[in-house]
């Protein structure tokens, strides 16, 4: 188990440097990420290196038994770099130049971005690719954080050439962008733009694909860094650091090519709900590579410094969601950062040695919670025993993000919804996409799946047919890889085995939503009258009263049982939850959107169909359980003091007692395998 934090020794004077390997010591740190904002530092000059610094506290870590984890500095070019080459600098869709002065300022596909970074990565990587302390190496940092979509003219040549490799003919191009409609036919590559600013709506397909040149870009930069250090003789792991849900790069594509997955992540202390997220975060990156333990290689020890508030985590919090992440598959706790900046934008932002000094409850919560994984032996693999997955898409969520549908929705927040009702459960949950393998999974829950290609149309229509349960919500299944409806009508992808069409897809809107006309044809509404159906659906079915939002879709039940109806509002009578047995299995659809409650009984019915049952049965919603092999850990999100009953061995005391005492933020690590039972 690694320990630790990125460490900026360029910060300080060299004379502190001892002391914070001293500290280091005391507090059980094991690695440390160094380097990340260090280019200006390592090159004040084009073709200039400066390397006696990083020697220096590089042995120093060395010979104080403290590993580095190398990044490759590229994250944010020095000022020269823009000085001496502008047309590197991003912008964004009016043509405005992000300058330098903060981080990131640069267009991914600039060349001379890409040629400077090269060479930085090449003497950086060829100086230390043999040294003992360097164990990882640490590829830019956060890709795409601040930018997330650049829109120069080295975006619009890369642009151009990425579209000429995927369609191979502008014919081609055409018909998938439906580019008859506005007149928008294309001639040829050199006439398309990035999705600039625009008189009114662009076309759809165009953004998506931008958005998966985007991604494609960004994963292009890391592999050319990843492919220089390989070919400097480097044989230690290779990664960049995620962020969860992160909208512009999609992480199931990123997974194939890091060797280890590592993941920033910042739960806010203002938000007692808060843990789920973080859950939610955990689970998607161990799905990511499944079978391989990842890195939590951010996160931090107290307050913020980039939120509205920044409140400080309560006492205890800070391990409790760092057990969390164990819990769900670390293998290295880390914070940003090491030593709390005193100049500059995050010198308010907590570190494990903070600016008010080492008499402070951080630092003796660093100081044990090192003592405490020191003391964990080897964990088995991550394999959670989970028996439903919740499936969540990139594509899906660049698509639906789109505007000129029948209705906003926020995919992100949904899905964290979805899983929240089944978190709340305390239910095992694997996060999966939708072309994954599922046959080890009694529930698969797709929710608002727009966006649906063939491929996964297939995968999960031969997931029901071999003996599982399919769960599909509201507005999914609605166009193909191409943003575009498939001939058929809606949910043709998935119709075999859900056994129902759309007709329509019954926007409900909000009471209080107020519109103007900006356009010919247009009537300025100033209030839309409050009446049953406009802002909620109910319906009734197995599950109880349940109150829809968002959407009251108008279903064509074909071959379907019907569950459910809705019982108020313009569709009240038709059908609202079905249910199809096709081969094996079993398909359900949903034809809204519940509220969180409603969510909750939905699951909780379609759970107990399936055969599947929390773990530990009765906990209260804020204590948690993961299972991670035969570890089974369980966390008290909550300052109020609570028992449960586990039988096993506390990893850390040794103790055998069922019954543990968890305090406020309190955990434990079991091992359920010595006694061959599992928690109860």
């Amino acid at each position: 188990m690694h320990y630790g934090a990125d460490y900026n020794p360029e910060q300080w004077p060299r004379e502190v440097w001892p002391d914070d390997v001293r500290l280091m010591q005391e507090a059980g740190v094991t690695l440390v990420s160094l380097g990340i904002f260090s280019w200006s530092r390592i090159q004040p000059a084009e073709g200039v290196f400066d390397w006696e610094w990083l020697d220096e506290i590089i042995d120093l870590l060395h010979a104080g038994g403290i590993q580095v984890d190398l990044a490759t500095a590229t994250a944010s070019p020095p000022p020269w770099a823009a000085a001496a080459y502008p047309e590197m600098l991003p912008q964004d869709a009016d043509g405005s130049t992000f300058w330098p002065g903060s981080r990131q300022a640069y267009a991914p596909s600039s060349p001379i971005y890409r040629r400077l970074a090269a060479e930085l990565v090449t003497a950086l990587a060829e100086r230390y690719a043999q040294h003992p302390a360097v164990v990882l190496w640490h590829v830019n940092n956060e890709y795409g954080c601040h930018l997330h979509y650049d829109f120069s003219d080295a975006a619009r040549d890369a642009f151009r050439a990425w579209l000429e490799r995927k369609y191979a003919t502008i014919d081609r191009l055409n018909h998938a962008w439906g580019t008859d409609f506005w007149s928008q036919r294309y001639t040829g590559f050199d006439q398309i733009q990035p999705p600039r600013k625009a008189p009114y709506s662009i076309n759809p397909t165009s953004v998506l694909d931008f958005k998966r040149f985007t991604s494609d870009t960004l994963l292009e930069l890391f592999v050319m860094e990843r492919d220089i250090i390989r070919a400097a003789g480097a044989a230690q792991p290779i990664t960049t650091n995620f962020m969860g849900a992160f909208p512009p790069a999609d992480y199931w594509k990123w997974a194939a090519e890091v060797d280890v997955i590592s993941d920033d992540n910042y739960p806010d202390p203002n938000d007692p709900e808060s843990f789920r997220g973080a859950a939610f975060a955990r689970e998607l990156m161990r799905g990511l590579k499944p079978g391989v333990p990842w890195l939590l290689t951010e996160q931090s020890t107290n307050a913020l410094n980039w939120r509205p508030t920044n409140p400080p985590k309560a006492p205890g919090q800070m391990a409790a969601l760092s057990a969390q992440a164990i819990g769900r598959g670390a293998d290295a706790i880390m914070f940003f950062q090491w030593r709390q900046s005193r100049r500059g934008s995050e010198k308010f932002h907590s570190a494990m040695v903070p600016q008010a000094g080492l008499e402070t409850r951080t630092w003796r919560e660093v100081v044990e919670l090192g003592g405490q994984l020191a003391q964990l032996p080897s964990l088995p693999d991550v394999s959670s025993g989970a028996r439903v997955a919740l499936v969540f898409d990139w594509e899906n969520w660049w698509a639906i993000g789109g505007r000129d549908h029948p209705i906003g929705l926020d995919y992100l927040g949904l899905a964290h919804r979805w899983h929240a009702a089944l978190h709340r459960q305390h239910l095992a949950i694997d996060i999966v996409n939708t072309t994954a393998e599922l046959s080890g999974y009694a529930l698969v829950v797709v929710p608002q799946q727009y966006l649906l290609t063939d491929e996964g149309a297939a995968n999960l229509s031969a997931y029901v047919q071999a003996g599982g349960n399919l769960f599909v919500s509201a507005f999914s299944d609605v166009v193909d890889e191409d943003d575009a409806f498939r001939e058929g009508g809606f949910l043709v992808g998935l119709r075999d085995v859900l056994g129902v069409a759309i007709e329509d897809f019954g926007a409900l809107v909000p009471p209080e939503a107020l519109t103007s006309a900006d356009s010919a044809g247009e009537i300025s509404t100033h209030a839309v009258p409050e009446g049953p159906g406009q802002s909620e659906a109910p319906l009734d079915g197995p599950a109880g009263r349940i109150v829809g939002q968002y959407l009251a879709e108008e279903l064509l039940v074909q071959d379907a049982e019907v569950l459910g109806r809705f019982t108020d509002g313009r569709t009240a009578g038709r059908a609202a939850f079905t249910r199809k047995r096709s081969g094996a299995g079993t398909g359900y659809y949903l034809a809204t959107i519940p509220d969180d409650d409603g969510m909750w009984e939905v699951l909780r019915w379609l759970t107990a169909e399936a055969g599947i049952r929390p773990e530990i049965e009765g906990l209260p919603e804020h204590v948690e359980i993961a299972r991670r092999g035969s570890i089974l850990t369980v966390i008290n999100h909550s300052a109020e003091p609570f028992s449960v009953t586990v039988i096993g061995t506390d990893l850390l005391s040794g103790s055998t007692e069922p019954v543990r005492e968890l305090g406020a933020f309190g955990w434990a690590f079991v091992d359920t395998q010595a006694t061959g039972q599992k928690g109860i």
